[in-house]
């Protein structure tokens, strides 16, 4: 079975360049990478560790915790306290991750018919939005003590939202209608 890296160059980019009447296939868009933010907000210190831990299962990637610039109290927040985390893939981990979005857990999202079309910010980048961790099958649902939802941006070279949404159909994105 091709992966999804093999499925782009061979499949995808002669399609791509009829499609968008391009003939240098360098001025192909290309995912150039995927970012995944977790928001954990004020939660213990085993509750951080086993989201560090899923979010690394996840990505295949150790996640890098993201602390608090600020101290708000109304908030019970001090400057320095771990609120989140983020992961970028790239490459063949970029690709292996994405062929797991699509094939295998979004399909997993109870009533799925589809991502929104309007998650481009224009410049021809596409932010996704889960409620849970639980979606991945790499995640076991009985040892998950919180649900956790994440962001996962996919940064592209393409110039128009057009574009972007063309490759990313291309590469099986399941859009809704």
């Amino acid at each position: 079975m091709a992966t999804l890296r093999e499925k782009f160059n061979q499949d995808i980019v002669p399609a791509l360049k009829q499609k968008l009447g391009v003939s240098n296939p360098m001025m192909v868009p290309r995912v150039s990478k995927v970012i995944v933010n977790m928001g954990m907000g004020i939660v213990d210190k085993d509750a951080q560790k086993r989201l560090l831990e899923e979010l690394g299962q996840i990505t295949g990637q150790r996640p890098v915790p993201c602390k608090a610039r600020k101290s708000v109290s109304n908030f019970k927040l001090r400057e320095g306290m771990v609120i989140g985390a983020k992961v970028t893939l790239r490459q063949h981990r970029m690709y292996d991750f994405l062929d797991r979005l699509i094939h295998a857990s979004l399909p997993r999202i109870r009533d799925f018919r589809g991502v929104s079309k309007s998650g481009f910010d224009g410049h021809g980048n596409y932010t996704l939005g889960l409620k849970e961790q639980t979606i991945f099958p790499e995640i076991d649902p009985n040892h998950t003590g919180v649900s956790q939802g994440m962001n996962i941006t996919i940064v592209t070279t393409a110039k128009t939202d057009a574009a972007a949404r063309e490759l990313l159909m291309l590469l099986g994105m399941p859009f809704a209608s």
